[in-house]
């Protein structure tokens, strides 16, 4: 398997097959490097490399998308959190630790959009 293919294979382990294909309907010539590089760099040279597991790696995701912003992004990453393991209770630790260091703007963002995916999954009211 090439690394191309590797990546492609870990995104749909984390996030599911539907994310990669929603992933290559918005693929297009412009786009396509962008992706290329998500795939073989982001997910097949870092997702797997031995040293932290992957749970680990979605909780520093979930933490860094918060403190940046990316509400996009972290949706995709709570969900690949819960694939890797991450419980609810760890979910909201993390969330209540960035708002500390993120401060409560981002952290607030990052609650909603947990609450959404938890609430998509059933495992919140």
């Amino acid at each position: 398997m090439d690394n191309r293919e590797t990546g492609r294979q870990i995104m749909r382990e984390l996030m599911g097959a539907g994310y990669v294909e929603q992933k290559d309907k918005k693929r297009n010539a412009f786009n396509a490097v962008l992706h290329e590089y998500s795939e073989e760099v982001c997910f097949a040279r870092v997702w797997a490399r031995n040293g932290i597991d992957r749970k680990q790696r979605s909780i520093l995701n979930i933490a860094m998308l918060t403190a940046l912003n990316r509400p996009s992004q972290l949706r995709h990453h709570m969900e690949g959190a819960l694939n890797n393991g991450c419980s609810m209770e760890e979910l909201r630790e993390i969330l209540l630790q960035a708002a500390v260091y993120c401060g409560l703007p981002a952290a607030g963002d990052a609650f909603r959009i947990a609450e959404e995916v938890l609430k998509e999954r059933k495992l919140l009211d």
